[in-house]
């Protein structure tokens, strides 16, 4: 049976000495030591010996090794270049039998693209993602990644919390939102800060997340848009907190009402159905002025003086 050796703190602390590698904030480098966390993460994230991964952030290679044994292969997309080059020679000693089902992209995961990783496509993702940029790069590879059907991330406490909360709940906000256009979230655990090196000062909590087809009707950016307006005035009721939206408050109104939602309601009562509605319904603009400006009348002719 192919396996491997899985890193203990020893072993991360030397391949960090190697590198000659300081963990930075910046790019959110706190990597688990710890080889009982990293098999309970590969078995909560109900994988299958087809499943395709991609991981964030693979770091010194404590969830990679633990990966590989479990799926087909594993795309790991690393920031810093010095790690990136090490992860394959790590897998190389520790897990020689599985090599091949590793492969590795040097990128800043914000910029990664579906034809950056090649193939196999993706069907999961499994990754300690970096808790500075996390939220963004989960929306941003569930947009380009479409044959991700699940995955489990591990991300601030706070931050799963808001990626999992219902709408009516005080943390459901703009991530809960976006987030469902794509998926199902759960929260699926915690994990405790003694697993890191260097510990970090936050807690740490594991989202699970199954793929869904999004409500019909409206384009993805339309409902992203109307998710920000909604949310960047939530204490306003969505009549006054979408007049800019919409281009007036009779105008959001008029939306509101065509989608079935109450003009008084506020932002975190909606869900990724409703925003969906409202977006389809939103009036179309009024078209722009002359270039002397929006409504601004034509100037008098004068005649010419002889």
């Amino acid at each position: 049976m192919n396996d491997s050796r899985l890193l203990g703190p020893a072993e991360v602390r030397s391949l960090a000495e190697g590198l000659g590698l300081r963990p930075t904030k910046r790019l959110g480098q706190n990597f688990v030591h710890d080889p009982n966390t990293v098999r309970r993460i590969v078995r909560a994230a109900d994988l299958t010996d087809n499943d395709v991964v991609v991981e964030v952030g693979p770091g010194l290679g404590s969830l990679t090794l633990a990966l590989l044994p479990a799926v087909a292969a594993v795309h790991a997309i690393e920031v810093d270049p010095a790690l990136a080059r090490q992860l394959s020679s790590t897998v190389d000693d520790r897990a020689p039998a599985l090599a091949d089902r590793l492969s590795v992209t040097a990128a800043d995961a914000l910029r990664v693209r579906a034809a950056d990783l090649g193939s196999p496509a993706p069907t999961a993702i499994v990754a300690n993602l970096p808790y500075n940029v996390g939220v963004p790069v989960l929306l941003h590879l569930l947009t380009e990644l479409p044959a991700v059907r699940h995955g489990l991330v591990m991300m601030q406490s706070e931050v799963v919390e808001r990626l999992a909360a219902e709408p009516g709940s005080r943390a459901y906000g703009v991530p809960s939102a976006k987030l469902a256009w794509f998926a199902r979230a759960r929260r699926a655990g915690s994990v405790p800060r003694a697993v890191f090196w260097p510990v970090p000062n936050v807690d740490s909590g594991l989202l699970a997340f199954t793929r869904r087809e999004p409500p019909a009707g409206a384009h993805r950016e339309e409902v992203f848009a109307v998710v920000d307006a909604a949310f960047a005035q939530r204490r306003k009721a969505l009549r006054s907190a979408l007049s800019g939206w919409a281009g007036s408050p009779a105008a959001a109104e008029q939306a509101l009402r065509a989608a079935g939602i109450d003009p008084l309601a506020r932002a975190e009562r909606l869900g990724i159905a409703e925003f969906s509605r409202l977006a389809a319904a939103r009036p179309a603009r009024a078209p722009e002025g002359p270039p002397g400006g929006v409504g601004q009348r034509p100037r008098r002719a004068h005649p010419r003086r002889t």
